[in-house]
């Protein structure tokens, strides 16, 4: 019998990851945002993991958490403000390496982009999610977990490195073999490889439209997605996800242009290609499909949505799983 995996690799139409959980409509990286995520239909739901003072794995978009949390508030942890460099930039605000996984519990999470999601200010009392407490939420659904390592040089260079921790975790609930619901990611280059040493779990190797692998200065991501840069990546990586400007550009104007060859070059080299990021709102949108020119209002991204599944693509990432759901039934 096929395992929920393989079923869905097989599958013509392309798989959906919660981004964040449903982050469109909840405070992203919360468990109120993820279970909507699994609620609407998501396969997978995706946290970006960083490490605590005491090595726990939690759900935040960044290790400094002064914009996704009410840190500011907390009077006892003002001390802590610092300033570091951050992949060569200069970061200034609360790190979550600064903190105990105790210590970061009695923060809340706060909308990281109140401007285009103002309802999502009404949940402000949303604890900090660990990645332990989204496998057993996914598991329960019966779904999958992508996890993107971020900043892993950087955690590496302080003494919290994440990859072996995170092969703990995912083993600690059973999951450790290449057709188990997992895709572990990065935009980097140098843990990929050694964790294609260390695991059978899937590899996703993320590209930007623009830049290099902070590891890797010399390979620009361009380079990475030649012919014979798949080839490379496919040594190493399970499937490619792609800045889904790299798949469907958009003119001067903001309108679509014709797809690339890109995911058949990557299918061609062995590799599954997840785009990311769709979202619903106006702002997010090619221009032919934003509905008015409130950019918080949602558009028709359905649309976007069967753009990419035509291009061929395996798995989107979405803010907004019901509409990637519904586009695709």
């Amino acid at each position: 019998m096929l395992t929920f995996a393989a079923m869905l690799l097989a599958m013509s139409t392309p798989f959906v990851i919660g981004h964040r959980g449903a982050s469109g409509q909840r405070p992203e990286h919360t468990l109120a945002a993820y279970a909507l995520a699994l609620e609407q239909g998501a396969d997978f739901i995706e946290p970006d993991v960083v490490p605590t003072k005491d090595g726990h794995l939690v759900a935040r978009h960044e290790n400094e958490i002064s914009g996704t949390t009410n840190v500011a508030d907390h009077p006892e942890f003002a001390g802590r403000r610092t300033t570091k460099m951050i992949e060569g930039k200069e970061v200034s605000g609360w790190f979550t390496e600064d903190f105990t996984l105790a210590e970061l519990k009695t923060l809340r999470a706060r909308e990281r982009l109140p401007q285009l999601r103002p309802a999502n200010m009404a949940y402000a009392d949303e604890p900090i999610a660990t990645l332990d407490e989204l496998i057993v939420l996914a598991k329960a659904r019966g779904k999958g977990v992508v996890a993107e390592i971020k900043h892993s040089s950087y955690f590496a260079s302080i003494g919290l490195p994440v990859e072996q921790k995170l092969l703990e975790t995912f083993a600690r609930h059973g999951w450790t073999k290449a057709d188990d619901p997992v895709w572990i990611e990065s935009f980097e280059v140098g843990n990929l490889k050694a964790l294609r040493r260390m695991t059978g779990l899937k590899l996703v190797q993320l590209v930007d439209d623009k830049g290099a692998p902070i590891d890797r200065a010399v390979d620009s991501y361009a380079a990475m997605i030649t012919a014979e840069g798949l080839k490379d990546v496919a040594s190493y990586a399970d499937g490619l996800g792609a800045a889904k400007a790299l798949v469907i550009p958009r003119d001067g104007e903001g309108r679509s242009l014709a797809a690339t060859p890109l995911v058949e070059h990557a299918h061609a080299a062995g590799l599954k290609v997840i785009v990311w990021t769709l979202r619903s709102e106006n702002f997010f949108l090619p221009a032919e499909l934003r509905d008015g020119s409130d950019p918080r209002a949602r558009g028709r991204a359905q649309e976007e949505v069967r753009m990419f599944a035509k291009a061929g693509v395996d798995g989107v990432f979405t803010d907004h799983p019901a509409d990637a759901v519904a586009a695709l039934k």
